[in-house]
């Protein structure tokens, strides 16, 4: 038990030191982490992602062209898996948690998600809220909204981030034409 504190104690250090080397503000962190955009300066790259990235950049409202509803649930789906877009669109994804455990939508290039959902794997047991333009944290039976700009054609990948959600099947795309 000793160990597993100290471990979780330098884990919870070490993405600290690599937080604060890369622009973070963590003075959120107390029992778990937050990303938290807000207090970013610069071009930010929260945690090793680069939100101009291959996935695109944040959303403005002005901008929007359409919503699209999007829904999970605890079979470790998302409905629709797959959404069609045109480059340069800006889209209001309307998510709604309609599982009984929490759940994310996650934006991103396929290695991004990879990467990102190895370190939710190495930090489990610590709560972890996603705040980012990118991505939300719904609890069950909660909805909320993610703006976002689809700036080069391709695929972007999205998925659910939780701890065996992704490796169980929770993940969709977005084809940008």
């Amino acid at each position: 038990m000793k160990y597993n504190v100290i471990a979780a104690a330098l884990i919870v250090v070490s993405a600290g030191v690599i937080a604060s080397e890369q622009g973070h503000d963590m003075s959120a962190m107390k029992n778990g982490m937050s990303h938290d955009m807000s207090s970013m300066k610069g071009n930010p790259a929260p945690m090793g992602h680069d939100m101009g990235s291959m996935a695109g950049s944040p959303g403005v409202a002005k901008d929007v062209s359409r919503t699209i509803d999007v829904s999970m649930d605890d079979t470790m789906r998302f409905t629709p898996k797959s959404i069609s877009v045109k480059q340069g669109e800006t889209i209001r994804f309307f998510i709604k948690n309609n599982g009984k455990v929490p759940h994310e939508f996650v934006l991103g290039t396929t290695s991004e998600l990879k990467d990102h959902a190895g370190m939710m794997q190495q930090m489990q047991g610590m709560q972890m809220q996603h705040s980012m333009p990118n991505m939300i944290s719904l609890a069950p039976n909660k909805k909320s909204a993610v703006l976002w700009k689809f700036d080069k054609s391709g695929t972007v990948s999205f998925a659910c981030l939780v701890p065996g959600h992704m490796e169980a099947g929770m993940v969709g795309e977005v084809v940008v034409k």
